[in-house]
């Protein structure tokens, strides 16, 4: 049986170890915290594991996963590493979204193999996290010897695994962050333009929810190019002045910033006059 260290009992760490308890692959030796009652709680939510809040009572395992906040990552390292207490050739991988294995090194420096494991997933709570995370997409990257055992962990929780180029953290995570948060600040856009037209929340809800939906599936299933419909992909120049009309100055500019990418991404199907109506139609107002 696999051993396996969580520093860190909050909501991801609780979650990963519940899971990797209940998958009976691994044994979970240790749950770490800042203070005995949240250790405690760690250890009553997975079932198992020893409760601790001193690093260097850490023990032995074949993985410890540091489920810290992103900026106490390079510390936690640097303290395991001066306690002594990881072994070498065991893996160390830390949970950051944008973080690489990199701010492991101290641990490395002592032939501990580090890398990083991010789920794609929102763990608001883990009780709920633990019954939904299955299929769930892991991104994997760091030290190529300590990847077969993380793809292994990440499949037992349920996951599917998938290695990232060498340096492609932040550009995965920017990835994340547009799909993700750039979608809400779209529908926050469209849901206050829909007020100007007299649109109660209710039916705005309703109609903009159902067309990000239908629109969503499309551009999964038929990728953008194909699934790119509207004025701009017709070429229509007209309507994105009057669209332009009704919008304050802070939607106007974002409408025109996002609308000259559409621009581009309909490029293959307009016409040059087209092309060069809509870049003057979407150009920023003259100051």
């Amino acid at each position: 049986m696999i051993s396996l260290n969580i520093v860190g009992g909050g909501r991801l760490g609780k979650s990963v170890a519940r899971l990797a308890h209940d998958s009976g692959r691994y044994r979970i030796g240790a749950l770490l915290c800042h203070s005995p009652a949240s250790a405690l709680a760690a250890r009553d939510f997975v079932g198992a594991g020893v409760a601790l809040t001193d690093l260097a009572a850490l023990p032995a395992a074949d993985i410890t996963l540091l489920a810290v906040p992103d900026g106490e990552i390079a510390g936690v390292a640097a303290a395991l590493a001066t306690a002594g207490v990881i072994t070498a050739g065991s893996v160390v991988c830390h949970a950051s979204g944008v973080g690489e294995a990199a701010l492991l090194a101290p641990l490395a420096a002592q032939g501990v193999h580090c890398a990083s494991l991010h789920p794609a997933f929102s763990f608001a709570d883990p009780a709920r996290a633990v019954a939904g995370f299955a299929g769930t997409r892991c991104a994997l990257e760091g030290d190529a010897a300590a990847l077969p055992l993380l793809q292994s962990l990440a499949a037992d929780l349920g996951g599917v695994p998938f290695v990232l180029a060498p340096g492609g953290k932040p550009a995965y995570h920017a990835a994340l962050s547009i799909a993700s948060n750039y979608l809400v600040t779209l529908h926050d856009l469209a849901a206050r333009v829909a007020a100007q037209a007299g649109m109660a929340d209710e039916v705005a809800a309703a109609v903009l929810g159902g067309l990000m939906r239908q629109t969503l599936d499309n551009t999964l299933a038929l990728g953008p190019q194909v699934a790119l419909t509207g004025p701009i992909a017709r070429g229509d120049a007209g309507t994105v002045a009057c669209h332009r009309q009704v919008l304050s100055a802070t939607d106007d500019a974002l409408y025109c910033a996002l609308g000259r990418a559409t621009a581009s991404l309909a490029a293959g199907r307009l016409t040059k006059v087209q092309q060069l109506a809509l870049a003057a139609a979407l150009a920023p107002p003259a100051v």
